[in-house]
Parts: C-alpha cells; sequence; structure tokens
C-alpha cells in the first residue's frame, strides 16, 4: 500500500476523465493512488460515444453530481488531496468546505455562490447554453469555433480541432443553469461554501493568464473572500496558460506546483488537527 495520500482529480464542463490523463500519470508515478471518476453520466465512455448519443448528460444537476463524489470519497481509506479543474474546481471547493480532502487545489476554477466577477470572455463562453433556457435540462454541443475560443485559444485552429475531435463533449446544461444562479444566491446557492469556516483544510487557487472560461479575476474575486476567514488559501498564477492548462505544454510545471503545495500544507494542516 502507498503511503502517500490518494488523489481525486475532477474533470469540468465538455470534457471526460481523460482530461487529467497527463497528471494522473505523473502522481501515479509520483507513488499516488489517483482516482479520476466522470461524471455521472459518463462512466467510461470516449468523446466521440458521447457526443453522437449525450442523453446520459440530461437532466444532470450540481447536487448529484457532488453526491456521487462524495461517494467516491467515503469508499477511500483515507481522505484523499482533490484537485478539480473549470467546474470541478468549483465542486473541490464545496466538497472542500464539507470536510472531505486534507487538502484542495481549484485549477482555473469558476464561481462558487457569491462569487460575482464575471469578466466578458466568461459571459461569451456560456453563451450557447444560456441563451436557450428551455433546453435547461438538455445538453448543448460545443462546436469547433467556440472549443477554438474557450479551450484552444493558444493552438491554431486546424491543431485546436484536434484537440475538439479528441477531447470535446456536450454541456450539462441543468449545470450551468445551477452555476449561474447560485452566483447570485450565497446562502443557499448549491455552489455555497463557508468562506469563513476556521477549520477548513488548505486551498489554492490556480489561474492560467490567458484563460478565456475562468480568467484570473474570478479567482482573484475568490481569493478576497476566502481572505475574510483564518484558514489557509492562497492563489498562483501561471502566465501564458490557456484553459487547457491541464494538457498544455508546460502542464509539468503546473502540476508539480500543486502537488507540492498540497501535500506540504496537507501534511501542516493534519499535524495541526492531530494536536488539538
Amino acid at each position: 500500500m502507498s503511503s502517500k495520500p490518494p488523489i481525486l482529480l475532477i474533470h469540468g464542463l465538455w470534457m471526460t476523465p481523460s482530461s487529467w490523463d497527463t497528471w494522473a500519470t505523473r502522481f501515479r508515478e509520483a507513488g499516488h493512488p489517483v482516482v479520476v471518476p466522470g461524471w455521472p453520466g459518463i462512466g467510461d465512455r470516449t468523446p466521440p460515444d458521447i457526443r453522437r448519443d449525450p442523453s446520459g448528460l440530461a437532466n444532470r444537476g450540481i447536487a448529484e453530481i457532488l453526491d456521487s463524489f462524495e461517494a467516491v470519497i467515503r469508499g477511500l481509506d483515507e481522505l484523499p488531496i482533490i484537485m478539480g479543474h473549470s467546474f470541478g474546481g468549483i465542486f473541490t471547493q464545496v466538497l472542500l468546505d464539507r470536510g472531505l480532502a486534507r487538502a484542495a487545489v481549484a485549477v482555473e476554477p469558476g464561481n462558487t455562490a457569491g462569487v460575482r466577477a464575471l469578466p466578458l470572455s466568461t459571459l461569451r463562453t456560456g453563451a450557447p447554453v444560456l441563451s436557450n433556457p428551455f433546453r435547461r435540462r438538455g445538453t448543448t454541443p460545443i462546436s469547433r469555433g467556440h472549443f477554438h475560443f474557450t479551450f484552444g485559444n493558444d493552438l491554431t485552429r486546424s491543431e485546436s480541432d484536434r484537440e475538439w475531435e479528441a477531447s470535446a463533449i456536450p454541456s450539462y446544461n441543468r449545470v450551468f443553469f445551477e452555476g449561474v444562479l447560485s452566483i447570485l444566491n450565497e446562502k443557499s446557492g448549491v455552489t455555497r461554501v463557508d468562506y469563513m469556516k476556521p477549520d477548513r483544510a488548505p486551498l489554492l487557487l490556480i489561474s492560467g493568464g490567458i484563460d478565456h472560461v475562468a480568467p484570473p479575476a474570478i479567482q482573484k474575486a475568490a481569493l478576497k473572500r476566502y481572505a475574510a476567514g483564518p484558514s489557509i488559501v492562497e492563489r498562483k498564477e501561471f502566465a501564458g496558460r490557456s484553459h487547457r492548462i491541464v494538457s498544455q505544454n508546460g502542464w509539468e510545471e503546473v502540476a508539480d506546483f500543486a502537488l507540492v503545495w498540497a501535500s506540504e500544507m496537507g501534511d501542516r494542516h493534519a499535524a495541526v488537527m492531530t494536536r488539538s
């Protein structure tokens, strides 16, 4: 058995667990057990298969998705380090707030409840879904052009199209709408966290300098909310990184920073909690 804590990786919208292949392999090579579950409805299906039949993604909400990850965590032998990308970074913060992690890293996370920074590029990324409220319980495919703006803005269009073919899936529309409504509903929104929670395990917010989906302004606004509380929350920005930060050239630097930070801070927090 490994003496190192397990790591749970949570992918974001438009993606599957395969988006974490880079980090998962690196962390396993470093001796960590790594768990990379898909959101409900994804399972072990490939992106092309999901694009052909996205019905399993329809009408899935945030509460169901969070409960699925909590069930995975409670099946582990010990609390994991949780790392989540994009909307997965929102889920990471909620699960951390529930006391389900020894440390957490939210990579380019979107807005938790009450974090109201909404850059224009963020609004543009959500427009294809949010512009049609009648489909809020359905799914919406992401076009190659929109993928280039959201994920592939560090690539040529042809390179971005290849990435779309390999990894893109339709969105969970209900998740989008619930997330937006939660931004304005800090007390009871489904993505709510207690920014003043005194015993929360350490949290790292990672920003990508050229991210269009969740630009640094969002993580800066979140950090400002957390800074009023006593728990450890820090932010690290990586210049030139798009929303593909977990697989973009140079991903190793980001992954290594996240792992070292979470391991060290998690050990310190565990020691403090043992003494108290």
